[in-house]
């Protein structure tokens, strides 16, 4: 007779069930966010399969199955004598583009977007090197859907405060870089905001730049400009008073470069803010990281293996504000600040001056 499992073993093997549940669970969150079908039923009186999918412009077939998986999930509420199903108020608030910033279905999105590569990783594993950019598609795109949230929340009232006497000059008038810009929200939010400085977004995708320009071009931003460059070959000496990057350091091929270009980029009396994954270098640090296994798991299979891929140091997503200061002041800032906001467990804010 095989020998039964212990209350231990079997506790673990709950939450491995568990596990499957929650990881099918997160595809149909991100299917639900990329539908609208969220946003749909934020807006409807219970409703059947069919009147959701109406309601939404979608195949009723998929949406009842998609209606299944919410509803053992326990995110959508079912009455069976009536086959009706509710999105409650107090779920859409975490679930829908109304949100903004509390919107945490759109986080679901990298959980199919790494899957895409999982055969490509595992040969990693095998044979080293990496998985380059042009691997996820989607990738910048959901980033900047991500990151754009963030920036419309808290980036001219939050985040450029942390820097004293910042948004003052920033009135006057100064030169602003942002270096791996992206999709260039982040430009486009602060030349709106501040129509006497002159911004400069540096990124070497065409995607993003393509992105960056239209929005700025539809907003009539005339002190917003966007060049194509790569992070590691910045070549500007002395040409701003204020740089910053947002989660753009971690995933660089030199990072080491990197920063040393942006401290040359500035001039004397200039200020690098330096946004990224607020972590400790040291793995015990980070267990009790309220996103610690998620993060190491972009790390894994994104930010270390996009690095890897060019031959680059494969700092990761989790490099941590001990290799951070480290790195920052090897490349020429003589104080490094580090700033934490209130209820912000996801970044670290450096202030970095010569």
């Amino acid at each position: 007779m095989a020998d039964m499992p212990d209350s231990g073993s079997e506790e673990f093997a709950n939450r491995m069930f568990s596990m499957w549940n929650e990881a099918g669970l997160a595809l149909m969150v991100s299917i639900g966010h990329r539908t609208g079908l969220f946003d749909v039923m934020a807006t409807l009186p219970p409703s059947t399969s069919s009147e959701i999918a109406a309601s939404a412009g979608l195949n009723e077939r998929y949406v009842r199955e998609w209606l299944a998986a919410m509803t053992t999930g326990r995110i959508v509420d079912y009455r069976s004598d009536q086959h009706t199903f509710t999105l409650p108020q107090d779920r859409a608030a975490w679930l829908t583009r109304s949100a903004g910033l509390n919107n945490l279905a759109t986080g679901t999105q990298y959980i199919g977007l790494l899957g895409m590569v999982e055969d490509q990783i595992v040969e990693c594993f095998r044979d080293g090197g990496g998985v380059p950019y042009s691997a996820y598609p989607r990738f910048q795109a959901v980033m900047a859907e991500d990151s754009n949230a963030v920036a419309d929340a808290t980036l001219i009232d939050v985040t450029l405060p942390l820097v004293p006497g910042l948004p003052g000059r920033l009135r006057d008038g100064i030169d602003v870089a942002d270096v791996g810009c992206g999709s260039g929200h982040a430009i486009n939010l602060m030349a709106e905001a501040f129509p006497r400085s002159r911004f400069t977004g540096f990124d070497f995708s065409d995607t993003g730049l393509a992105a960056a320009r239209s929005e700025a071009t539809a907003k009539s931003l005339t002190n917003a400009r966007f060049v194509s460059r790569d992070a590691a070959s910045l070549d500007e000496n002395g040409a701003f008073d204020f740089i910053t990057s947002f989660d753009a350091v971690h995933d660089q091929a030199r990072p080491d470069r990197m920063l040393a270009g942006i401290a040359r980029a500035l001039r004397r009396d200039g200020i690098y803010l330096c946004v990224d994954f607020r972590a400790s270098s040291a793995l015990a640090a980070n267990i009790d990281h309220p996103l610690g296994s998620f993060f190491y798991t972009i790390s894994c299979m994104h930010c270390m293996t996009v690095s890897l891929a060019d031959d680059g140091m494969g700092l990761g997503t989790m490099w941590g504000e001990q290799k951070a200061a480290e790195m920052l002041s090897a490349a020429g800032f003589g104080s490094v600040e580090v700033a934490h906001v209130d209820d912000d467990f996801v970044s670290t804010y450096y202030i970095c001056r010569h």
